[in-house]
């Protein structure tokens, strides 16, 4: 049930503040970058176009700590989500400039994982969907003077390096991350206040509708044609954030597993396709779903649209659905993938034939 009630005013003025911040910043950036050197490479992908500002990402993380300061209490699960949060845009910003080792990357992701869980911030069950709780109690250890379970501790490494990764992987289109993501940030808002949570959601509420501010401003700069492009810094920013906000106030993560569906399932398939073929999981290709797409003769806007649609569509369902309505809809997911992909193979044999 959602209630009006819970809808303070000072929640929008969150998001709309972080709107005018990253919008300041990314205009700041348009004109600074140039002159810092901070653009893109076209000619490393062989793109016949002049560079564009690249590190866009930097933006956002900067909006986004001015509003949390000024209007999310502070508690310390906030302070390690900020401690993760800029060792993970810190090492996508070293990844851009210098194109670090897949293996540091992942080593960094996982210490920011390991440093939410000792802050208070991780997976401590799992919900059934046919009934029941299974508790990630059943190993502790003291770690710096504070208890850790074990398996919650494993499961949240394996939650964030994933999430992260993924959106990593699906940052090929501009504006398609930044769509994406603020639609799940607003179905995090929306879910945050319903009425009935047992945990407090006040931190998450600001946290979801911060980011969606965020979200918004930048898709002014990066829907095609892109002014900025984000980066490394942009979509692992995203992603850490998503994945934090899913488990940051009770579990939404069968939640946020449907509104990313289409990016996650991609990269599962990147990965087992990459593996299959002898490659490193982590060895950047263009046959990924929107890549298949723009080459079916899709244009980058109406790629947008469709990911768009699906996301929107799936995202507004999940704040109806019980437990068990979510795991139905993840199949509905696989499914529409599998639309798309018999839509795709009917594009391409038509294409050939004319």
């Amino acid at each position: 049930m959602y209630s009006l009630s819970t809808l303070s005013p000072l929640y929008l003025l969150a998001g709309m503040s972080a709107f005018v911040f990253t919008f300041v910043l990314v205009l700041l950036a348009l004109w600074l970058f140039p002159r810092l050197g901070l653009m893109d490479r076209p000619q490393r992908y062989a793109l016949k176009r002049d560079a564009i500002p690249y590190y866009g990402g930097l933006t956002m993380f900067l909006a986004f700590l001015m509003s949390v300061i000024l209007f999310v209490p502070f508690t310390v699960q906030l302070l390690g989500v900020l401690i993760g949060l800029a060792l993970i845009v810190g090492v996508s910003f070293l990844d851009d400039m210098f194109q670090v080792r897949p293996i540091f990357r992942l080593a960094v992701q996982s210490v920011a994982a390991i440093v939410i869980s000792l802050f208070g911030v991780g997976i401590r069950s799992i919900t059934n969907p046919l009934g029941g709780i299974l508790a990630l109690d059943h190993f502790q250890v003291s770690l710096f003077g504070h208890t850790v379970l074990l398996l919650g501790l494993l499961f949240t490494i394996l939650w964030i390096v994933f999430v992260v990764n993924s959106m990593n992987f699906f940052d090929g289109v501009p504006g398609l991350l930044s769509g994406i993501s603020f639609i799940a940030a607003i179905v995090l808002f929306l879910l945050s206040l319903r009425v009935g949570h047992v945990v407090d959601q006040r931190q998450l509420i600001y946290l979801s509708i911060i980011l969606a501010g965020c979200c918004a401003a930048f898709m002014f700069f990066d829907f095609p044609t892109p002014k900025i492009l984000m980066g490394d810094s942009g979509s692992m920013f995203l992603g850490f954030l998503l994945a934090i906000s899913a488990i940051f106030a009770g579990g939404k993560v069968a939640t946020l597993l449907i509104v990313l569906g289409i990016p996650l399932l991609d990269a599962i398939w990147s990965i087992i396709r990459r593996l299959l073929h002898g490659k490193s999981p982590f060895s950047g290709d263009l046959n990924h779903l929107h890549h298949r797409l723009l080459r079916a003769g899709f244009s980058e806007r109406e790629v947008l649209v469709t990911m768009y649609g699906i996301s929107g569509l799936f995202g507004l369902a999940t704040l109806f659905l019980s437990s068990y309505q979510k795991m139905l809809a993840l199949g509905a997911i696989v499914f529409s993938m599998l639309l798309l992909s018999l839509l795709l193979f009917w594009r391409m044999r038509t294409k050939h034939r004319v």
